[in-house]
């Protein structure tokens, strides 16, 4: 069928194959996480595939889970993301470049200062995913001794990012002016002074880098608590989703969009992609195979250790053959924590069958088919508005990545959902985003 609707695609990466035992699957690169060549190889990848961006997730602690788990777990050394995008913006010419970066562990005017740094590299492809950081092992890395509360970590990342946007509109976009027969590098009256003093920060800026090639780097967001879904529609034009299941994905979807509009944002001006594990194959059989290949890895010992974080206390306690008991609140996401918990209390799953899943691909969207079952299903999400793309997690580096490149992407093209080409140069263009204005130096304020 054609159709104006066109699915945006994401990738991943975290900072290697989302699953815990990608790194052992047969022919897979085992160091892919720490290695620069592998990471070339990627970004380039998906830049064939016509991806929108590469999503590189971040944390600044090793994961809060017991010895013997975490030996297992090859996400204890990566690249800093935003040492690692700026060499890839190099190589790459169109796909887009996203970090996260923790308002909870970071000063917005570091921030501020990186990405826009990563935008003026790129050309205008960076995007910053502004996380709360959820890892309580974090702040012992900071000279603090106490994980900050969930709703008051959400209070700092909103005051977080006017800080940091308004760092950004340091400089009216014609600032430069570089005049070099009358000596003058910028028009003084085209710099503004932020001088911001609030609840958890006083930056009095500017910031001394010019203004971002997009205005502002795409603000991407993935918080899918309450708090969470406020502060994505009030500030981001992409969300990470976390659904698994159509009905939820289709809710989430619209509160999110309504929440835009009654902030008076427009619906359009966003992008939700759901996380979406995929395993292809050229019958459904070899897909399968591959997957429970796949889980068969997984030592139970990292499944109750990813439950365990998942939860904020220590399942290992819990009967294995019985559902989740009550769990005491704790400072861990709450949008997963509950996931798990309505998954325990709906549909039965025993604390084991809950490890075994959190210890795979988390529990996230999968698809596990030939290239036309993935397309297929994509199309449902994509039509019946639970969605406007995916972030792909590849199951392991790098024949999951090829797969999806070479036989997916084809048939999401033959069915019309999918681009043929970049629409524009930067990220936003592609996303179908507008740039945003300044708001020290809109036109209007110009002529007064």
């Amino acid at each position: 069928m054609t159709t104006d609707k066109k699915l945006h695609l994401g990738a991943f990466m975290r900072p290697a194959s989302i699953h815990t035992a990608g790194w052992q699957y047969p022919g897979q690169f085992s160091d892919a996480n720490f290695n620069f060549a592998h990471q070339v190889r990627f970004v380039q990848t998906l830049e064939r595939g016509l991806f929108d961006a590469m999503f590189m997730a971040d944390h600044l602690a090793l994961l809060n889970m017991p010895m013997e788990a975490l030996k297992r777990s090859a996400t204890v050394t990566s690249f800093d993301p935003m040492t690692l995008l700026p060499a890839l913006a190099v190589v790459t010419k169109h796909i887009g470049l996203i970090s996260t970066a923790s308002t909870t562990y970071n000063e917005p005017y570091h921030v501020a200062r990186k990405f826009s740094s990563l935008d003026h590299i790129s050309n205008g492809r960076a995007g910053w995913n502004l996380v709360t950081s959820a890892n309580p092992a974090e702040a012992l890395n900071f000279n603090v001794e106490a994980h900050m509360e969930h709703d008051t970590r959400y209070r700092r990342g909103r005051e977080f990012y006017d800080v940091v946007t308004g760092l950004w509109d340091s400089w009216a976009d014609d600032a430069f002016i570089r005049d070099q027969e009358q000596g003058n590098y910028f028009d003084p009256d085209k710099l503004h002074t932020l001088d911001h003093k609030g609840e958890f920060f006083s930056v009095k800026g500017p910031l001394n880098v010019a203004r971002p090639v997009q205005g502002w780097p795409v603000i991407v967001q993935a918080g899918a608590s309450d708090a969470g879904r406020q502060l994505a529609a009030e500030t981001a034009e992409m969300v990470f989703g976390a659904m698994s299941q159509l009905p939820a994905a289709q809710q989430y979807y619209a509160d999110v969009k309504t929440r835009m509009q009654a902030v008076g944002r427009s619906p359009e001006h966003m992008k939700i992609l759901p996380g979406c594990f995929v395993i292809t194959g050229d019958t459904l059989a070899e897909a399968k195979a591959k997957k429970t290949k796949l889980d068969s890895l997984v030592d139970p010992a990292s499944g109750m250790a990813s439950l365990s974080v998942q939860l904020g206390c220590d399942a290992s306690q819990f009967d294995l053959d019985r559902v989740l008991p009550e769990i005491p609140e704790s400072n861990a996401s709450k949008s997963s924590r509950q996931k798990l918990i309505d998954l325990s209390k709906n549909e039965g799953m025993t604390v084991r069958q809950l490890a075994q899943m959190i210890g795979g691909s988390f529990g996230v969207l999968e698809m596990v088919g030939t290239p036309a079952m993935v397309a297929e299903q994509m199309e449902q999400w994509l039509m019946a508005d639970a969605c406007d793309g995916f972030n792909i997690m590849f199951p392991f580096l790098p024949s999951g990545m090829d797969d999806f490149v070479d036989k997916v992407v084809p048939e999401l093209q033959r069915r019309g959902l999918y681009r043929t080409e970049y629409e524009g140069k930067t990220l936003r263009e592609n996303l179908g985003i507008p740039r945003p204005e300044n708001q020290f130096f809109t036109k209007e304020k110009a002529f007064k």
